[in-house]
Formats: structure tokens, sequence, C-alpha cells
């Protein structure tokens, strides 16, 4: 294959190493006559962060390289010499043998002039056709991908431990509330399932956004391109990629994938967040529904009687750490004109922070959830209070008397009105009391107005009834964790 004369002459040692550091940056040095202030120094690097990203610079500089052997645009040697060196490094790395330096502002300097400590000038070529502003955007593709097939899996341990626990209460009865007042009785078991429906949308979420992240962003460059002879497809079937990303502007200055993880992980944690406010509750001594073991509870430095469930209000709590990096990246990139612009440094710590929270919020939940027994007993007692029956009574009315349902729902508002004046629940009123609210009722009210019964009877596609929930736990099963 012939290359214009512009290609690099790839048996040429060119890149020198100084062996005393420069005045200015060996970076970019060459345009400036003075080095960073140290002030600019501090507010410019990355590496405190940034190294996060090490195994996926090291593995996408080692594709860029290969590709550029293989389009003989370095040498075999050079290449040879560039992997090989780039394994030592991740060696280096991996052992706490490394030495992450400021100076050089982020992870990709960091490694490139460590490259040039071990086999000189050859890591000079590395840079062949690519920018920082592309190399930094493979680098968190590949780590938010990452990320997102790890909450994957966390986040299906915990549709198996619900899905369990579910299992276990089929048939338990609780109240089921709307505007924290008591509305219906429901199962436990079911109460559990809408959180592994809920849990299941965020796996569609992650699934979703992977699709539309795996665009490979390397070879953009700067922002144009280059007039290298590159092959993208190479790159991108070696990094995990459908296809190269089509307009090299768009490459280096997408951040939509992780503004997009930020709002599926403030999606998660809010569930998390729903769930923990449920169990704060749920375990204080004015509900008893739950009690929570004691590897997942605190107590209290003054009161020997606590038992507080901290791990659930944390978990409440990291939800607005989670939302505010979310609002965070969008308040960054809602300003930025094309392309890329240093304020999207600003996208990596938030990104691994929330990493670290909703997997920590995911592991909390599946182990308290694994730690935590229930009174049947006392939630059963609640599901009958509040009258919870009435929806039931006011069905009947239409089933059986032909009253439209307005009309029954007034009627049942009276038959309510009768029991809490005389301080009795529904099923404790006599058929006289009844009649004299409806006439036309009669003695087969009575196999509605208990909880069991009303459990039954909602038998609808998606409704309480304990037959539906065994079938959903099945179908939960195969859709989830299979």
């Amino acid at each position: 294959m012939v290359f214009p004369l512009y290609f690099l002459n790839t048996n040429c040692r060119s890149f020198k190493i100084p062996k005393k550091s420069p005045k200015t940056s060996q970076i970019w040095g060459g345009r400036f006559s003075d080095s960073p202030d140290e002030i600019m120094k501090s507010i410019n690097a990355s590496i405190d962060f940034d190294r996060k990203l090490f195994a996926e610079d090291i593995l996408a500089s080692k594709v860029h390289a290969t590709m550029l052997g293989d389009q003989e645009i370095i040498s075999t040697e050079i290449l040879k010499a560039i992997l090989k060196g780039l394994d030592q490094i991740s060696h280096e790395i991996r052992e706490g043998r490394f030495e992450f330096k400021k100076d050089l502002e982020d992870i990709h300097m960091n490694i490139e002039m460590r490259l040039h400590e071990l086999i000189g000038s050859a890591a000079g070529f590395l840079h062949i056709a690519r920018s920082r502003n592309d190399q930094v955007a493979v680098d968190l593709k590949l780590w938010v991908r990452s990320s997102l097939d790890s909450m994957d899996l966390a986040i299906r341990s915990f549709q198996k431990a619900l899905i369990e626990t579910a299992e276990g209460h089929i048939d338990t009865a609780m109240p089921g509330f709307t505007h924290m007042q008591l509305a219906q009785p429901v199962t436990l078991g079911h109460h559990l399932l809408a959180y592994v429906e809920m849990m299941g949308r965020d796996r569609g979420r992650i699934s979703d956004c992977r699709k539309r992240l795996n665009e490979n962003p390397l070879g953009a460059a700067a922002l144009a391109g280059t007039s290298f002879p590159i092959d993208r497809m190479m790159t991108s079937r070696a990094l995990g990629f459908d296809r190269p990303a089509s307009n090299s502007i768009d490459a280096v200055s997408d951040r939509d994938f992780a503004i997009e993880y930020l709002s599926i992980a403030s999606i998660i944690a809010v569930h998390l967040s729903r769930l923990g406010e449920e169990y704060v509750f749920w375990s204080s001594s004015q509900f008893g529904y739950a009690r929570i073991g004691d590897s997942f509870s605190t107590g209290s430095s003054i009161m020997p009687q606590k038992r507080n469930p901290d791990a659930a209000e944390l978990v409440r709590a990291k939800a607005g750490r989670v939302i505010g990096a979310l609002s965070g990246l969008l308040i960054v990139m809602k300003g930025l004109p094309l392309t890329y612009g240093k304020d999207m440094q600003e996208d990596k710590e938030p990104i691994f922070q929330t990493h670290d929270t909703v997997m920590l919020s995911l592991a909390a939940m599946t182990g308290m959830l694994g730690k935590t027994t229930f009174d049947k007993n006392r939630m059963a007692e609640d599901a009958e209070n509040g009258f919870s029956t009435a929806t039931d009574l006011a069905d009947w009315l239409v089933r059986f008397c032909e009253i439209p349902f307005r009309e029954a729902h007034h009627i049942a508002g009276k038959i309510v009105k009768l029991a809490e004046e005389n301080s009795v629940k529904l099923a404790e009123l006599s058929l006289d009391q009844l009649r004299s609210i409806e006439p036309r009722i009669d003695e087969r009210i009575f196999e509605v107005l208990s909880v069991e019964n009303s459990l039954k009877s909602r038998t609808s596609f998606g409704g309480t009834a304990p037959k539906n929930v065994k079938k959903a736990i099945l179908k939960a099963k195969k859709r989830f964790l299979n």
C-alpha cells in the first residue's frame, strides 16, 4: 500500500524525552513560553478521579495501536513496543506501583508519558490519528457501559430477593394505601412484586441506554476526523461497539450517554428510596409490620430500646445525591457550544460517585430484605381496619342489586358512616342495620365484607388475588431471572 508523503516515516525516532522537565508542559508546551500557575494546575488536573479509567484507556490504546499497525501507519516493531509497554503499565497500576503525576493532568497523559519512559520515542506514535477528545469519550463510554452491566446484575439480584420474599407471602394480607390512608386490602406478595416491576423497567432503561451509547467515538480525533487511513470499523469491533459514531463533531461533544446514565440511576435511586420509606414506617412500633434483622439495624447512643432502620433511611437519603449528580451534569452541558469544552471534565466525578452510591444502595436493600421478618397477624389486623372492604360492598350492590356504581358508592358511604357511628367493622353490622340503609341487601353481602374474600375476589389481570400473585411470581421468574 502506498501512502502520501505526509504520512510519518515509521522508522524515525524523532520523539525524544527531555532529561529535565521543561518550563512548559511536555503535552502542549510548544505554544507557550511559561509554565502553568499552581492554581491552574490544580483546577486543570483530573488525575485524582479519572485514574479510574486506566483499564479502559489502556484497552482503547492497545486497540488503537493495533489498528495503526494493521493499516501500516506504524511499523510492527513500534506496535510491539507499544503493546508491551501498555501491558507493563497495566500491571504497575494494578499492583499499586504506578506513580500518578498531577502535572500530567489526566490518566491519558500519565499513561502516555510512562510509556515514553518505558519504550522511548516510539510511544509518540500512539497518538497518531486521535486526540484526548475522542480518547476520553471512548474511555468514558467503555466505563459507563461496564457500569450499566454491573447495575443490571445488581438489580437482578434485588429482584430475585423480592420475588423470593413475595413467594413466602402470596396470601399474606396487608392494608393497601392511597394518600397514606388505608384503601383496600392487598397481599404483601403483590406489594413486593410492584417493586419487581419497577426494577424491571429500570433494567429496560439500562438496556436501551447501552444500545444508544454503543457507538465508537475513537477516530473522531479532536473534532474533524483525521487524514490518516484509519479503520474505525476494526476498532469498533475490537472494543465491542456496534458501529463507529457517524459524525466526528457529535462523537467528541456527546455526553447524552452520561446524562442518560445519571437519569437511569436517579430513577433507580428513587425506586429504592420509596421502598426505603416504606421500610421506615413498616418497622416503626406504630406500624409493626416488619422487623429488620440486627445486621441491618442500629441502636441509639442514649435510648437502649431503639432499633433504627438506618440502612433504609440512608438509601432514602442517597437518592438526593444521585439526583443532584444528574442536575449538575445537565447544568454543565446546557450552554456548551460544539464541540469539546473543558467543562466536560466535570462529567466524571458524578458518574463515578453515582455508580458507587447506586451499587451500595442496591446491595443494602437486597441484604435488608433478606434479613426482614414480617408480622402477618399485625398486617392482617390493620387490613381489617378503616372499612377497607367498602369498595367490595359497593361492587356487590352493583352486581346483585343492579344499582349504578355511583349510586352504590353513595349507599356504601352511608353504611360506612353507620359502622363508624356504632364503632364496629362493616362485617359486624347486622343485616337489619344494613337494610336500614338499602332494603335490597340480603345475607350474601357478608360473603364480600371479609378481608380474605376481598382478596380472593380481585382476580382481574394484575390484581391482588393470591392465585394471581402465584402466577405473577412464576412469570416474574421467567421474565427477569432466566
